[in-house]
């Protein structure tokens, strides 16, 4: 990549999210730039970028009209970056960032997990870095093919800075808004996330798991130590689905003909649609665990509680590489003593 090369956006971390987003405003007529690992951009620079989604929409930019590269070029100057790396990559990609960029270069935190933007703009102050939440799930379907598989619109710390962008967002069908406290809506999506865990251990897609009561029973569990710390710390999570957060756990344990009935929107996915987790776990990476029952862990222990299935699922992932097969329902209940 030239520095010479006019970028609007820099997307830091092109993975499934970062390609996803990114690639949907490269197909609006944006100017964007991905840096990311050799994996994926050597697909990338051989296939070309293509995105879709469960509504039928399919768009494909040609390899040579991407701006790839390994690091961030000296005299890059984007008007806004996307940082989309995984969660244990934060801190050094925002001082790669701030290593490079003018400073006040605003950053977006398309991240999971809650802590991700606090610790960029740690390691980079001189950045402006928002944090932000993404509803949907992607999946990289093929080399160079990323696929949203549910639905949902991107969420961010409102700035005014994000004004001129706002259009561009809905323009390219990834639409952006703006919140003025952001931190009910993170802690909304991570109920939601706890059941990545629960997926890459079943090996199943994610409405396939969603299917078997077992699996549901596991995430409920997981979700009522998530409340409970939330109720603690004085907390109260965003409504990002069809029911209120605290119902959740209770729909959850339904019987599956009942749950197919009452949770109908939750099962709208389609079946290419899996956890970002399952993939990590795929490919011998290490996961974002800690940023999901990590997090609930640590937020139960500081206010006088326990979380110790989500610390128990925090062991389970770490321990994938010796283990290397998935966890049928009946086992992984037992494991998380229910």
């Amino acid at each position: 990549m030239s520095d010479a090369v006019p970028v609007d956006i820099l997307v830091m971390g092109a993975g499934t999210i970062g390609c996803f987003v990114g690639g949907s405003l490269l197909a609006a007529g944006v100017r964007v730039a991905f840096i990311g690992r050799p994996r994926v951009l050597d697909a990338l620079a051989e296939r070309g970028l293509t995105v879709s989604d469960l509504d039928g929409a399919r768009h494909h930019v040609p390899a040579d009209r991407l701006l790839l590269a390994d690091g961030v070029p000296a005299g890059l100057r984007p008007a806004l970056v996307l940082l989309a790396v995984k969660s244990g990559a934060t801190a050094e990609a925002a001082a790669e960032l701030a290593s490079v960029l003018p400073a006040g270069t605003l950053v977006v935190s398309l991240q999971n997990g809650i802590s991700n933007a606090a610790i960029a703009a740690e390691a980079a102050p001189g950045l402006r870095v928002l944090p932000a939440m993404v509803p949907y799930n992607v999946a990289e379907i093929g080399p160079g093919a990323f696929h949203r598989g549910t639905v949902g619109r991107l969420a961010v710390q409102a700035d005014p800075a994000l004004a001129p962008w706002t259009a561009v967002f809905e323009r390219a069908g990834v639409p952006l808004d703006q919140h003025a406290d952001l931190r009910p809506i993170q802690w909304g999506k991570l109920l939601l996330n706890l059941n990545n865990p629960v997926n890459a251990l079943s090996g199943l897609p994610l409405r396939d798991e969603l299917l078997q009561r077992g699996y549901r029973r596991c995430l409920a569990a997981l979700m009522d130590e998530a409340l409970d710390a939330l109720q603690r710390a004085g907390i109260e999570p965003a409504q990002l689905g069809a029911v209120p957060a605290r119902r959740m756990p209770s729909i959850l344990r339904l019987p599956t003909p009942l749950f197919k009935l009452v949770a109908a929107r939750m099962l709208r996915i389609d079946a290419k649609a899996r956890s970002s987790m399952a993939d990590d776990l795929a490919l011998g990476r290490r996961t974002e665990i800690d940023a999901f029952c990590g997090e609930v862990a640590r937020l139960a222990e500081a206010h006088g509680g326990a979380a110790p299935r989500n610390a128990k699922m925090v062991e389970l992932l770490e321990a994938w590489p010796e283990r290397g097969e998935r966890w049928p329902a009946p086992q992984l209940l037992s494991a998380m003593g229910l």
